[in-house]
């Protein structure tokens, strides 16, 4: 006869009234709870008032976030959840049981509190001598936005339906007017086919004065650049002058788009082999001499990344002190970045080869030949080659794909997060801080178990 051990699920317990009891000594959430003790109070947003009910403690409610971002959950009503059913969750909570509205609003508000504990927490890494900033790898990766690309739309399509809504708002408020009174108190006063027409109407013209207001700003900062040209050009004598520079026009593109859901989105693609999704660039700047953490994160609306090298470096805390080296791939190869990190000491090593190289045995069909790409004209680009060719460039560029592209895919895979669930730059930026917060902490707590 088989021996089973029995299950009753009608068995009483008599659960252990410390909690500590129920999650190992190995567990994540001590050291999330010891690293967030080190976040100073006036980092956090709280109702000095003393008016209403009393508030969760900000340290508590930080904690939770980023034990359960680290563990995979993200919305605040699978945060709350948690606070019932998983027993580490429950232990970080304190057995309190915050609701989703407050674990919601206070993600909203505690972006500074979020920022200065990722510092904290690379401060410890630095004092347990596992951080030492010299070589950083920098990349970026595209994650969904919490909008869906439908509600993307053309700058001169918005206009015409903008017409279109206007002359339909126009009948239905004739038919409105016509009707019988106590039909329209019946039908709660003007229909409802009109109120959703003016709702939209509202949207598109928020749309469009986002776009004017876009368009306006890049004139402004090209109006600089204008002015030079047209000064350059009036030194010029003869016919060496030229044809005369066109001026910021200030007004958007017929094709510039717009979401209505969130307006700081935009249509990405990983390569040109991908699907366009609503998306943000996610950038990550990543320590390449050991501990793969996070030194520093930000977020760009911009599908390329052609110009955010240096503000990936500057999104580093100057506390950790300056970074020696920068290692990128050739979405990152401007001529202009590269010189301006470089004109602060910084060595930079960005490839300035095709990013669609084949491999060996490749499974798709060979491409048309090309002709041979003419040689570089840029003189940064030429140096760059030689030294990325030689022996020691080689082998320092070989640690970026070492370091940045696995903590992408940690995020991503084992810690499931591929959307944002905050709309707008500035909370998706404070999102992203959480995140790589949460991907630390469990770097840091695995480099100190191990």
């Amino acid at each position: 006869m088989p021996k089973f051990v029995n299950a009753d699920q009608s068995q009483l317990y008599l659960l252990p009234p410390d909690l500590r009891e129920w999650v190992p000594e190995d567990d994540l959430s001590h050291f999330v709870l010891e690293s967030v003790d080190r976040v100073p109070m006036s980092a956090f947003k709280v109702n000095e008032r003393g008016t209403g009910s009393a508030q969760y403690h900000p340290r508590t409610m930080l904690a939770l976030l980023i034990y359960c971002y680290a563990q995979g959950t993200f919305g605040s009503r699978r945060i709350e959840r948690a606070t019932y059913r998983d027993v580490g969750v429950r232990y970080v909570a304190g057995n309190r049981h915050p609701d989703h509205d407050t674990i919601c609003k206070f993600r909203r508000e505690n972006f500074e509190a979020v920022s200065e504990a990722f510092l904290r927490v690379l401060l410890l890494a630095r004092e347990l001598k596992l951080l030492r900033v010299g070589t950083v790898s920098v990349d970026g990766t595209k994650l969904d936005a919490s909008a869906s690309k439908r509600n993307s739309i053309r700058r001169d399509r918005a206009e015409a339906l903008r017409e279109q809504l206007r002359l339909e708002i126009g009948e239905l408020l004739g038919k409105a007017e016509s009707a019988d009174a106590s039909d329209a108190e019946e039908a709660g006063g003007l229909p409802a086919e009109l109120r959703r027409r003016e709702k939209l109407k509202a949207k598109l013209d928020r749309a469009c004065a986002e776009l004017d207001g876009r368009a306006k700003a890049v004139a402004a900062r090209e109006r600089e650049e204008y002015e030079a040209k047209v000064a350059a050009r009036e030194k010029r004598e003869g016919r060496r002058k030229g044809p005369a520079p066109k001026p910021p026009s200030g007004e958007p593109r017929p094709e510039e788009q717009i979401n209505l859901t969130d307006a700081d989105s935009a249509l990405m693609r990983k390569n040109k082999r991908c699907e366009y999704r609503q998306a943000y660039n996610a950038q990550a700047a990543v320590d390449a001499d050991g501990s793969q953490l996070v030194l520093g994160s930000r977020v760009s609306a911009c599908a390329s990344d052609r110009n955010e090298l240096v503000a990936d470096v500057d999104a580093m805390p100057a506390e950790l002190g300056a970074a020696e080296r920068v290692l990128a791939d050739n979405g990152y190869a401007t001529g202009s970045e590269v010189a301006e990190l470089e004109g602060r000491g910084v060595e930079v090593l960005v490839a300035v080869g095709s990013e669609d190289r084949r491999r060996a045995h490749d499974f798709r069909p060979p491409p048309e030949d090309k002709p041979a790409p003419p040689e570089p004209k840029a003189d940064w680009i030429r140096s760059m080659r030689k030294k990325l060719e030689a022996e020691p460039g080689r082998a320092l560029y070989g640690l970026r794909k070492q370091t940045v592209e696995p903590v992408f895919g940690i995020v991503k895979e084992a810690m499931g997060f591929r959307r944002f669930s905050l709309r707008g730059l500035e909370k998706v930026e404070g999102e992203w801080a959480l995140v790589t917060l949460a991907y630390n902490c469990k770097r840091l707590h695995n480099m100190m178990m191990a």
